[in-house]
């Protein structure tokens, strides 16, 4: 058996022989002599085809310029060439099928014979799912050894071919012109087959490959496995862009079934998980550092390493000088690009929780000091107080007595950029970052995760509605606490994603079984979270961390916004963009309705109404001093004021929160107010000025505990009393001009007010005019 070193000389021996022969063949020696050269050389010549087959796995220079060289002598390069592709294609067969072949024995625990003679399509179906990703990696590294074995056969012919047509071109016969055109016919040969060969053994891989991925249901996979899977699959698929330019169509249908229904297996079981959350959440403050930010966490490091949404992580270089050089310029003179890399993120610390919520023991310490003087009070509390939401400053300087409110308040605002935020809302983030890795590793689904991404937070929020914010009672009263935009918002969550658990209709015309599949339960508040206390502002504190995370929520979608569009399809992006403008935007909306609530128990509006109802408002003389029910309501205010202070030390209540009770609360108690003087039966010109004296005592109070300017409402309440002094025809026109009374309002101003001045026909006109006009409640 001859060694390769060995082959071109073997070679050009026999041709010499053959030549001699030639000229001596009539004798019968020679002939049978010649007859077993030509043996000689048939036999090498199989050993020579040997020899080549093994260069599709392991390339060696020398011993492929050997091979080269021998065949070159026979005069049989093209034949060699056409050898080789045969052999590479047979060598992505047999590589593959050994691989495969390998872990099914292995795991079937047994010598059975049996998968040996399966097809390879059959035999991929066999792989359990631990030894998935393992055999997935060893596949694609035995298929990266054949690709590069391809790519330094090509370098080698580009380096080589010109001198080894010279060295041919040597020992020909002589005729320099005829072996010339000869060999530059084998080298364009050579070249052609090589250049057509790249597509057709990368389209062999990706069919391997292909098969492989679809041989095992992936639906059941950790999340962490299924991203491995992704990642190897994306390397591979810029392995076939650097060896021939593909974009590798095949790879990415079949990744992208496996992901699709892989996706929709684990999202259905998030959304569940997150119900389960939800439904277990007390709403009490996740205590993270006023510097987190959602880059600190495990699911988002790909976003600083990337710092552009269009590259895997898979594709992030080593270093910048590794930046410039393809996959096989970097392995071609060892390793392999798809070595598992032993996953680092366990090493990683994630600083983002605070100590018992503060930043330091020191900032502890100082959160439990009474302020006593106001030379405790820090300067910028006594500089003018600018509004957070618009940065301006308030006509007046905030007062002394404002200032010991918040000091006792304000305390608690040592964490004042801490974001508010619970252990669900962390999860629902961490899920986001998870979805984004997937969406970033495989850009053909991004639409299906952002749909789904979409659902997280829809459920996060009808999840807040529905535990915080509905109630009938309140939103019967028209007072607008839901902005349209926010009720069609809830209909459309409702609609497309609440399982509202009526498939025991006998009718048989509600959700399909299909389409209820897509859909989860509507959650339910925990038991442990008590609403009904008004030691409590009726759970304030859990209302306050329940919207206000939902806030942040919203938030950091906002932030995430750029990331998402730039990978969103084209034709897909107006869902994008109605998804921000029509849901994400909302959730500030959502606190109206949760803090009304709060209002309408927190201050004893009925009791006022009782009060009011016992004042005698037909007086003679005009009074100095106001009635009780205002003292008691201010009462109720000092007493609401106190409370609110409390819920602060358990939880910071930001400026639009407080704002927006203070608005509720006042709002209500102007309208009830009106009421109360619309259930007047016998009312003076003296008794109409004790009513404006009663109101502005309750003004001059009550900006003392309030920066809210202007008083919301207060213009109801004065343009009401006001309208006791109308003439018949003022109060016509006053009536179609004042639409935001009730009926009842309006009714008695008009037997009040004019009912000893006007006739009985008058009268009838004026209560006609009421009940003709179409009075929405404000």
């Amino acid at each position: 058996m001859l060694e390769e070193e060995d082959y071109p000389g073997a070679i050009q021996l026999c041709l010499e022989c053959q030549k001699a022969a030639s000229t001596f063949k009539h004798y019968s020696c020679i002939s049978e002599l010649n007859s077993k050269l030509q043996d000689t050389l048939e036999q090498i010549e199989e050993q020579l085809d040997v020899a080549l087959s093994k260069i599709c796995k392991n390339f060696d220079i020398n011993h492929y310029t050997k091979v080269q060289q021998a065949y070159r002598l026979l005069g049989k390069t093209q034949t060699a060439m056409d050898q080789l592709h045969m052999h590479f294609t047979q060598a992505i067969h047999n590589t593959v099928f050994q691989v495969v072949l390998g872990y099914v024995e292995l795991c079937a625990g047994n010598t059975d014979t049996k998968f040996q003679k399966l097809q390879y399509k059959d035999l991929c179906t066999h792989i359990t799912s631990d030894s998935y990703i393992p055999c997935l990696a060893d596949l694609c590294k035995a298929l990266w050894e054949v690709m590069l074995s391809y790519y330094r056969t090509m370098q080698w012919h580009e380096n080589h071919d010109p001198d080894e047509a010279a060295v041919v071109s040597s020992v020909s016969d002589g005729n320099n012109v005829i072996g010339t055109e000869e060999n530059s016919f084998d080298r364009n040969y050579v070249k052609k087959k090589l250049e057509h060969g790249l597509s057709r053994i990368w389209q062999d891989v990706q069919l391997k490959v292909k098969t492989y991925l679809l041989g095992t249901d992936l639906s059941n996979f950790k999340y962490d496995d299924f991203i491995f899977v992704l990642d190897v699959i994306s390397r591979l698929m810029q392995v076939g862009e650097e060896f021939c330019g593909s974009k590798s169509e095949v790879l990415q249908e079949s990744i992208r079934k496996q992901s699709v229904n892989y996706f929709k297996t684990y999202h259905r079981t998030r959304l569940e998980e997150l119900r389960m959350f939800l439904e277990n959440e007390t709403w009490e403050l996740c205590p993270v550092k006023s510097s987190f930010s959602i880059l600190q966490l495990h699911e988002f490091k790909f976003l600083e390493q990337s710092r552009s949404p269009s590259v895997s992580p898979s594709k992030q270089p080593a270093s910048a000088a590794a930046s410039a050089l393809t996959l096989f310029e970097q392995y071609c003179a060892g390793g392999n690009p798809f070595e598992i890399q032993a996953d680092s993120k366990d090493d990683e610390t994630e600083d983002v929780l605070a100590s018992n919520g503060y930043e330091s023991d020191e900032q502890e310490k100082s959160a439990y000091q009474e302020y006593d003087s106001d030379s405790d009070v820090p300067e910028e509390l006594k500089r003018d107080y600018v509004d957070e939401q618009t940065g301006d400053a308030p006509i007046k300087s905030v007062s002394r007595e404002t200032l010991r409110s918040r000091k006792r308040s304000d305390y608690n605002l040592n964490k004042v950029n801490a974001p508010i935020l619970t252990n669900t809302t962390l999860n629902v983030i961490r899920l986001v970052g998870k979805y984004m890795q997937m969406m970033n590793i495989l850009k053909p689904i991004a639409f299906d995760v952002i749909h789904f991404m979409s659902q997280l937070f829809d459920y996060y929020l009808y999840a807040v509605y529905t535990f915080f914010g509905r109630n009938d009672m309140f939103e019967s009263t028209g007072l607008g606490l839901s902005s349209s935009r926010l009720r069609t918002t809830l209909n459309r969550i409702q609609e497309s994603l609440i399982d509202l658990e009526v498939s025991a209709d006998p009718s048989g015309t509600l959700t399909a079984a299909e389409e209820r599949k897509e859909k989860v339960p509507s959650p339910h508040l925990s038991h442990l979270v008590v609403l009904t206390s008004g030691n409590s502002l009726y759970g304030l504190a859990e209302r306050v961390v329940a919207t206000e995370s939902l806030v942040f929520l919203a938030e950091q979608f906002e932030f995430l916004q750029p990331h998402l569009d730039a990978v969103m399809p084209a034709a897909k992006k107006p869902f994008l963009q109605q998804f921000y403008s029509q849901t994400v935007s909302t959730a500030s909306e959502l606190r109206k309705p949760v803090y009304w609530i709060v209002a309408a128990k927190a201050i004893d509006y009925e009791q006022m109404l009782l009060l009011m109802a016992n004042v005698k408002w037909d007086v003679k003389e005009i009074m100095s001093q106001h009635n009780v029910y205002v003292d008691a309501l201010l009462k109720e205010f000092e007493e609401f004021n106190r409370r609110l202070n409390d819920v602060s030390k358990r939880v910071r209540i930001p400026l639009p929160v407080s704002n927006i009770l203070w608005e509720h609360c006042i709002r209500l108690a102007n309208r009830t107010l009106v009421e109360g003087y619309a259930n007047v039966k016998k009312c003076s010109n003296e008794g109409r000025a004790l009513m404006q004296l009663d109101f502005q005592q309750f003004l001059m109070k009550l900006e003392k505990l309030t920066d809210i300017r202007p008083i919301p409402d207060k213009e109801f309440v004065e343009t009401y009393i006001k309208a006791y002094y109308l003439t018949e025809n003022d109060m016509e026109t006053w009536i179609k001009e004042h639409r935001e009374y009730s009926a009842k309002q309006l009714t008695n101003l008009v037997n009040i007010c004019l009912g000893t001045y006007i006739n009985k026909k008058a009268r009838q006109k004026l209560l006609a005019t009421i009940d003709d006009t179409d009075r929405p409640k404000r």
